[in-house]
């Protein structure tokens, strides 16, 4: 028996994914969170099983996660164009947007006024945030294995540090071990007799599709490259970015705070391609502006291109080094979700691979809330010794217009924006 879904036309999909794009601020576990409120919640376009289903497996790939499950989800509703809309503009908004403000820093100096006008947006993605923990949670840990991978996962991460990949697999084994064993408490989707969205007809994995959009995928994926090594040799930074940064979206597991620290220490000490001060700035343009925190490579790029023109003016040569790290980041996402996704969603009804994949979903329950401790810390204790009191208020009232008065995250985030800005504008 299947789960009835609302199926959206494909101009009513594009309206979304191109507002999303606009409002996806938070990294991960905000931008998951707008997509489980907007896509399960209130439009109903995707099932509550295939949504943590998707972000099961979103969380086992290199690169960002909430970039991979818009593909996916966009993928589900509207096949391979739904995926490539959902996914260009996804990142496309943040990429215009860092690019202007890359412009604005290199040529000015200071974007401080950014700062002012994004400050009341963190506390209201910390209320979606831990809305989205409450809703997630109460869906997924529904046995005492569960909530115990759940805290277990959080602590792990929290106090432990233990890498995120580890918990996932250790995660994955644990509920794969169990579901094999018989035990209950580790069920999955498919385990658990509960019901299920109908795999479409396009969700049919082949050897032949894949073979398909592994090679087109390649190609897409190392043309600019080639191209960039050809035209200005393999030492020039356009082809040297490229090829670090197509590197990196294969190794990036754990998302961007697993990765940053690598690609700044490359940056800075090994290619020269920018200052670490210039790094600290790039991250902070990155965390206030939409789409994926792993944007801020695009930083990383444009400045690379800045700083060693070549024969070109910094302006072009800073723009391209933008457009070939972005390009060389974000297109193996499709890669992963086009070549792998048919392939989940075939066996989501094996009782071992499910009872797995719904420990993961634990799992990423405790993953969220690391994130959401994590950014909550940064919004509301600022630097040491203080504690910005007009945050919590602001993040308070944001969880209760959420939760309570059950009001759109537009309309909270935009309310929140403006409290922000006014507050830095009376300069307190």
């Amino acid at each position: 028996m299947s789960q009835a879904v609302a199926r959206p036309s494909f101009r009513e999909a594009l309206k979304f994914w191109l507002k999303l794009g606009f409002i996806s601020f938070g990294g991960p576990a905000g931008q998951i969170a707008i997509m489980h409120e907007e896509l399960v919640e209130r439009k109903g376009w995707i099932g509550e099983k295939r949504f943590l289903h998707a972000l099961n497996f979103c969380m086992l790939l290199p690169g960002p996660e909430a970039t991979q499950l818009a593909v996916y989800c966009g993928w589900l509703l509207h096949r391979t164009w739904g995926g490539i809309v959902a996914g260009v503009l996804f990142v496309l908004p943040a990429a215009l947007l860092l690019w202007a403000l890359s412009w604005v820093y290199v040529s000015f100096g200071h974007t401080g006024w950014l700062a002012g006008a994004f400050y009341g947006l963190k506390p209201a993605v910390t209320a979606v945030v831990a809305a989205a923990v409450l809703r997630i949670g109460k869906r997924a840990l529904k046995t005492p294995g569960h909530w115990a991978l759940a805290a277990g996962a959080f602590v792990a991460i929290f106090f432990l540090r233990v890498p995120f990949p580890a918990v996932v697999v250790g995660a994955l084994a644990i509920g794969f071990v169990s579901a094999r064993a018989g035990l209950k408490g580790f069920g999955g989707a498919g385990a658990d007799g509960e019901l299920m969205e109908a795999v479409p007809d396009h969700a049919r994995a082949s050897v032949g599709r894949a073979v398909k959009v592994l090679g087109v995928s390649l190609v897409l994926w190392w043309t600019p490259v080639m191209v960039a090594g050809l035209w200005q040799g393999w030492d020039g930074t356009l082809a040297k970015e490229g090829v670090f940064f197509s590197q990196t979206a294969m190794v990036t597991f754990g998302g961007a705070y697993a990765v940053l620290p690598y690609v700044g220490q490359q940056a800075v000490e090994v290619q020269g391609w920018l200052t670490a001060a210039q790094m600290l700035d790039g991250l902070g343009l990155a965390e206030t502006t939409p789409g994926p925190l792993i944007m801020v490579v695009q930083f990383v790029g444009f400045l690379g291109g800045w700083n060693q023109p070549g024969e070109m003016s910094p302006l072009m040569a800073a723009t391209l080094g933008a457009a070939i790290t972005t390009w060389t980041t974000f297109v193996p996402c499709f890669l992963w979700i086009f070549l792998g996704a048919p392939y989940l969603e075939r066996v989501r009804g094996n009782a071992a691979l499910s009872g797995a994949l719904a420990a993961v979903t634990a799992a990423v329950v405790g993953v969220v809330l690391n994130l959401a401790v994590w950014f909550g810390w940064q919004v509301f204790h600022p630097r040491e010794g203080v504690i910005d009191w007009f945050a919590v208020g602001l993040a308070a009232v944001a969880f209760a217009a959420l939760q309570r008065w059950k009001g759109g995250m537009i309309a909270v985030l935009a309310a929140c924006g403006v409290c922000g800005w006014g507050w830095k504008l009376l300069g307190t």
